[in-house]
């Protein structure tokens, strides 16, 4: 929980942030609790909502939000064998409530040890992200039902960018971090003219394959 405690600011301000745009994406208050509740990922539902602000087909929804989230089964299969253990069940609800930067810490923390599936591992994880989906869940929706009386001169968004690079920056400190960092921006600055924001998709993927293939090149390496 202690080193959870510095990014659940930030967490906070982008769930708020989030809440705010589901709203003048044209979701009612109602379907925008739903949302936060039952997607609870804030990447995949800022790419979604320009889709469905444009009434775009529901295919392109759904495949624009499974491709921003695909970076989540490479955590999932780096997470396995501290949790196989565990029941289905459990699993599922652990997959459902990782983040990032929940991946991010329990990794830097855990991904030499060895044995793996201590007890520890799972407290440890719950401990970080559990307090993260309690922020997420209060401040999205305070952003969806509070959000309307903030000014948009306040510029809330870029806060919650400054933010996450403020969280994100001293975890990234591994070769494969900084290769996934500078070729998801590129791609993102690059693809800004793209519609519907498929620049963001775009950078996804490409941070996520570059980060994947310079790993497995430091291992080839080192072997």
């Amino acid at each position: 929980m202690r080193e959870a405690a510095p990014t659940l600011i930030a967490t906070g301000i982008w769930a708020f942030v989030t809440g705010i745009a589901m709203l003048k994406s044209g979701l009612s208050e109602t379907y925008a609790g739903l949302m936060t509740l039952f997607v609870y990922a804030g990447s995949a539902q800022l790419t979604a909502l320009p889709l469905i602000e444009s009434n775009a087909p529901l295919w392109l929804i759904f495949a624009a939000g499974f491709i921003v989230n695909i970076r989540f089964v490479i955590f999932g299969a780096a997470l396995q064998p501290f949790f196989r253990h565990l029941s289905w069940q459990r699993r599922l609800f652990l997959g459902y409530i990782t983040t990032d930067i929940s991946f991010v810490l329990f990794m830097s923390r855990f991904g030499d040890d060895r044995p793996v599936g201590r007890p520890q591992h799972l407290w440890y994880f719950l401990g970080i992200i559990l307090p993260n989906w309690i922020v997420w869940q209060s401040l999205s929706f305070a952003g969806i039902y509070l959000g309307g009386f903030i000014p948009a001169s306040w510029g809330i968004e870029y806060a919650a960018i400054l933010a996450l690079i403020a969280v994100i920056m001293p975890l990234i400190k591994t070769r494969p971090f900084i290769m996934c960092l500078v070729v998801a921006g590129s791609v993102a600055w690059a693809g800004q003219l793209l519609p519907l924001r498929l620049g963001l998709v775009a950078a996804v993927v490409a941070g996520v394959v570059a980060g994947v293939v310079t790993e497995q090149l430091q291992h080839k390496r080192g072997a």
